[in-house]
């Protein structure tokens, strides 16, 4: 990659959710946290931000030039974000979707065009307690970012999948590897971004659609992946919030390669692939779907009927003669010590071993403790004293719950 030896730079932003410490319910305790920032000096000014809803935050990297540098500040942040939910009175869970869901509704921030969004579409934004990480990667003008843009779509489900971190919802397992995705893509701009081979044909798609007034403005681009309005970046949107740091840092690594691969390609000439948006569509619902994700696609082989009648084959054909008797058809003797009218157990089929459920490689955020909810501890990359409970029985062979030294349980949240 010729531009990799030039150091692109990038910036990675993450989400978090805010839970109550004993019930693990979201609480709109984004002001008291916001506030106790400020009283840590790990925390630069405006590295901390509130979102949409009153139980989430915002935190985001200064501009990175390597990877390292990535996970130094990813770091220092989460730490800072952990003190201050302590001194908030919650703690901040790095989970894609609140695992637990709550009789209250949670406030918005109040700010103009939030409460409009509000206004528009009441239970979307009620029910948007989810959490990403976008990806800045620096393009050297918009016209290669959108060129690198087109070239990113079909890797777009790919990295959804990479990033999933969201199953639980209202303390059920969803079945999905990624919930937030899900939620996500009930917006009129979610998905996939229309293709587009410069920055002349993504600003007149852009324009179409606020010209339907379906979003009012181009903040609601909820796509996986765009230019960036106020910083000269692509923006990758399509991963949930990473629990731990290395799984941030290897996601933020693969998305500025991708987009350095297609600047180059841009330069380049290479025409970009342009798949269907239905097949965009589908590679994205087996991305976040994990059933579908683990069983490959089976062609039908059944022969196509041609509307012929097959021919009658001879040995099928019924003979008015006698039959004679078969000495090799006959049945076995009887078995002395079975009793009259069993079967002979020398005949029984064995029985077929159980199947073995394929291990469930999903990051655990939350689940529920034989119908109560289960306290929640944050997991910070500290030791932390597990919580002993008893682990109730899955509904289905995928669940599975994250066990530590000593016989314990713990919730991972961030």
């Amino acid at each position: 990659m010729s531009t990799a030896s030039t150091g692109v730079t990038l910036g990675v932003e993450k989400e978090y959710v805010l839970l109550d410490a004993h019930s693990g319910l979201p609480v709109p305790s984004a002001a008291r946290v916001q506030a106790a920032a400020d009283l840590e000096a790990a925390l630069g000014s405006g590295e901390l931000d509130r979102e949409l809803l009153q139980a989430q935050i915002e935190v985001a990297t200064p501009i990175c030039r390597d990877l390292a540098q990535v996970a130094v500040h990813l770091t220092r942040l989460r730490r800072a974000v952990r003190s201050a939910a302590v001194r908030g009175g919650c703690v901040a869970a790095a989970s894609g979707a609140a695992p637990l869901a709550s009789r209250t509704v949670m406030p918005v921030t109040p700010t103009q065009r939030y409460e409009d969004m509000h206004t528009e579409a009441a239970r979307l934004v009620d029910e948007q307690l989810i959490c990403g990480m976008h990806v800045h990667v620096a393009v050297p003008s918009r016209s290669l970012g959108a060129g690198a843009l087109a070239r990113l779509r079909p890797w777009l489900p790919v990295l959804v999948a990479l990033g999933a971190n969201s199953p639980f919802w209202d303390a059920k397992d969803t079945g999905f590897a990624s919930w937030r995705t899900v939620v996500f893509g009930r917006w009129p701009a979610s998905g996939a971004p229309p293709f587009a081979l410069d920055a002349e044909q993504y600003e007149q798609r852009v324009e179409e659609l606020l010209i339907t007034g379906v979003i009012p403005d181009r903040h609601q681009l909820y796509w996986h992946a765009r230019l960036s309005d106020t910083y000269p970046t692509l923006e990758v949107r399509a991963p949930d919030v990473r629990i731990t740091v290395d799984y941030a840092v290897t996601l933020a690594g693969l998305i500025r390669g991708l987009v350095v691969t297609g600047l180059d390609e841009t330069r380049d000439g290479l025409l970009p692939p342009n798949p269907p948006a239905g097949v965009l569509t589908a590679a994205g619902w087996h991305a976040r779907n994990l059933r579908h994700a683990r069983r490959p696609p089976q062609r039908q082989t059944r022969p196509r009927h041609t509307g012929r009648r097959s021919p009658v084959r001879p040995h099928r054909l019924r003979t008015t003669t006698a039959r004679r008797p078969r000495t090799d058809r006959r049945r076995p003797p009887p078995n002395p010590g079975r009793r009259h009218g069993s079967r002979p157990t020398t005949h029984r089929r064995p029985r077929r071993p159980a199947r073995t459920p394929e291990p469930d490689h999903r990051p655990i955020a939350v689940t529920d403790q034989g119908g109560k909810r289960a306290p929640i501890r944050r997991f910070m990359g500290e030791d932390v004293s597990p919580v002993p409970w008893r682990e109730p029985q899955p509904s289905h062979p995928r669940s599975s719950f994250a066990a530590l030294p000593g016989g314990g349980r713990l919730i991972d949240c961030v």
